[in-house]
């Protein structure tokens, strides 16, 4: 049900824009996050929204750079990553949870059911 694209080579410095296509229904009842895996590691949190996409949290290392938003209507949702760094480099992973209006933010991995099969995001030095 989530399609993961918008990865690739980018110098250090640069911009990507990753995209989650979501297949079936009721979008809008939906949390969101970004996690990543890098080479040899655990699957960490990047980013994440609620359902209403009111509230937001970000992994410290990427506060100010990336930035997740959804557009409704194409039923996507997009992780807007500025400034790349090396270290930024690694799998990228997006992950739905269908939720009620009151809950918070979710950071864990294990709080989403559903995930995107990974994009590659490689930044160069």
């Amino acid at each position: 049900q989530l399609q993961a694209s918008g990865g690739g080579l980018v110098q250090a410095g640069g911009s990507l824009r990753l995209s989650c296509t979501f297949s079936g229904s009721s979008f809008t009842r939906y949390a969101w996050g970004w996690f990543r895996q890098a080479p040899g590691k655990e699957r960490v949190f990047v980013a994440a929204a609620t359902r209403s996409g009111g509230s937001t949290e970000y992994l410290d290392s990427v506060k100010g750079r990336f930035t997740i938003c959804r557009d409704n209507g194409k039923k996507t949702v997009y992780l807007q990553m500025n400034s790349l760094k090396p270290e930024d480099t690694a799998t990228y992973y997006c992950a739905a949870a269908q939720t009620i209006l009151t809950v918070p933010v979710r950071t864990r991995p294990d709080d989403y059911p559903y995930w995107g099969q990974g994009t590659l995001v490689t930044v160069s030095s």
